[in-house]
């Protein structure tokens, strides 16, 4: 009876996983499949597989659009901000996690409670900095917000990453007259690249698929990132849905592949997140 009960339990657990696996990849191979269909074959048959493969419609958006110019948009102003962020909370991040000063607690609590903060109540005093900067309408203003974005919750990946790691590895480099930025760059950093990598990567994808400080922030065609400019066009290609298939593959790829070949820091940074200092 506890056998039938334990294979019970197990047929419902592995339901459920193919379950959630399916619905939540499906959509993201639905479009990334309409993108080499043609419009009569979406049409006709939305789920069938496409008849051949071409990159003609892809060859078309970037050759007959902006898109190349959005693309390097997106990818310098969610690159220079992930970049540029995981330098200081890195630092942060280990401060916390290896001394211990007055307040610090405090400080972290502060900084974790920032993750309960709406990114819209932030609105009015965000566009009042880039626009006494002269940063509006200007990738760099988008930039400097994105910067920001993502503080409490690398603080507290990070913070656990530098908290896996022993004191004792730090004592020794103190016994051998390391100061604190070699502890930090030579032991330090190496050995928390999981979290970095974890930190880095929710950060890159965050902003890379951020649509409203940047719509806000910007107005030119010039200065668009993907997300915008596909709002733009979703309008335009309202009726030719295999070129919309393949804006939509376009902003949704680098994503996808930054994470399969990280995925592996990310699980572990994920599971040293419990470990208490």
């Amino acid at each position: 009876m506890l056998t039938l009960k334990k294979g019970a339990s197990r047929a419902l657990i592995y339901f459920l996983e193919i379950f959630v696996i399916v619905i939540s990849v499906f959509p993201i191979l639905w479009v990334i499949m309409s993108a080499f269909k043609t419009n009569g074959e979406i049409l006709s048959d939305p789920l069938a597989l496409p008849s051949s493969v071409s990159f003609d419609t892809f060859v078309h958006l970037f050759e007959n659009y902006n898109f190349p110019q959005y693309f390097l948009n997106s990818l310098l102003a969610a690159g220079v901000s992930t970049v540029v962020s995981l330098l200081f909370y890195a630092m942060g991040g280990y401060v916390l996690a290896k001394y211990r000063f007055p307040g610090r607690t405090l400080l972290f609590t502060l900084f974790t409670v920032t993750l309960l903060v709406p990114a819209h109540s932030k609105t009015q005093p965000i566009f009042n900095l880039i626009m006494e900067l002269g940063l509006y309408d200007n990738l760099w203003g988008v930039t400097l917000v994105y910067l920001s974005t993502g503080m409490a919750m690398s603080i507290f990946i990070l913070r656990a990453g530098f908290m896996s790691i022993p004191k004792s590895l730090d004592e020794a480099a103190i016994v051998d007259g390391a100061g604190f930025m070699r502890i930090f760059w030579s032991i330090n950093l190496p050995l928390a690249k999981s979290a970095i990598s974890t930190a880095g990567i929710l950060m890159f994808l965050s902003n890379w698929n951020e649509y409203y400080f940047a719509s806000l922030l910007t107005m030119s065609d010039s200065q668009r990132t993907l997300p915008i400019a596909l709002s733009y066009f979703t309008s335009e290609f309202s009726y030719n849905y295999t070129q919309l298939f393949a804006a939509l593959a376009i902003v949704v790829l680098p994503g996808i592949i930054l994470y399969v070949f990280a995925q592996e820091q990310v699980q572990v940074s994920m599971a040293s997140t419990g470990i208490k200092g």
